[in-house]
């Protein structure tokens, strides 16, 4: 059914119909939402790039499935990480605009979401397909570095252990004045929505569509 699946942490609740409504897509229910109307913002357009994922942040990057494995040994998988995990709060998320792109990020470094996020990537690792050439040559045209690089090769991911920075993403590449105009329209829609702190409370396996469109199969919660 899916060409590709991930390991994110999805929202619930208000943050969650926020996110459906600001990047136009739900992954929740797989369907198109319609785009709030803001002043001199074309949210359509700066959504673009993001829109596919739904509102999420990365915990295992999307992959392939590799031979011999299906989605429901990937589905046990998960249900026993889950079941391994305690909840756990990260303080305040802030918008912030970095890296190129606006997204909600933690304020404040937390080494139990580095450690989660790098178990998440090790213990999901032996269901993805090894990356193809052209899948190597797409990611290091974001000019990683060495050890990036390496990552990428064993790991398929670069972003992942010291260089991961848990985010929840909200435009595409905007310029600084742009982002700054989008991030002064969000803030007060999202002040009473994002909660703080922040409760990293479960796991959810996506599969990503042949329109490149990504569904939520299963959100598992925390309950170690």
């Amino acid at each position: 059914m899916f060409e590709r699946y991930a390991l994110f942490y999805t929202p619930i609740g208000p943050l969650a119909d926020f996110g459906a409504q600001w990047l136009g897509w739900d992954s929740g229910i797989g369907r198109a939402v319609s785009h709030p109307e803001i002043a001199d913002i074309d949210v359509a357009s700066i959504t673009r790039t993001p829109r596919k994922y739904g509102l999420h942040g990365t915990l295992k990057a999307p992959f392939r499935l590799a031979e011999g494995c299906d989605v429901a040994q990937l589905q046990d998988a998960a249900k026993v990480f889950a079941a391994g995990q305690a909840a756990f709060g990260i303080g305040t998320l802030c918008l912030r605009y970095r890296s190129g792109f606006v997204a909600l990020r933690p304020r404040n470094q937390d080494i139990a979401l580095q450690d989660f996020a790098a178990a998440a990537v090790k213990v999901f690792d032996p269901f993805r397909a090894t990356l193809t050439d052209a899948e190597i040559a797409r990611r290091r045209k974001a000019k990683l570095t060495a050890q990036q690089d390496q990552q990428m090769l064993n790991w398929g991911y670069p972003f992942i252990f010291d260089d991961f920075h848990f985010h929840l993403t909200l435009s595409g590449r905007l310029g600084a004045d742009d982002a700054t105009h989008v991030i002064d329209a969000l803030a007060p829609g999202l002040e009473n929505i994002v909660p703080d702190p922040f409760l990293i409370d479960a796991i959810t396996l996506m599969g990503q569509d042949a329109q490149g469109m990504f569904h939520q199969i299963h959100r598992y919660a925390l309950t170690g």
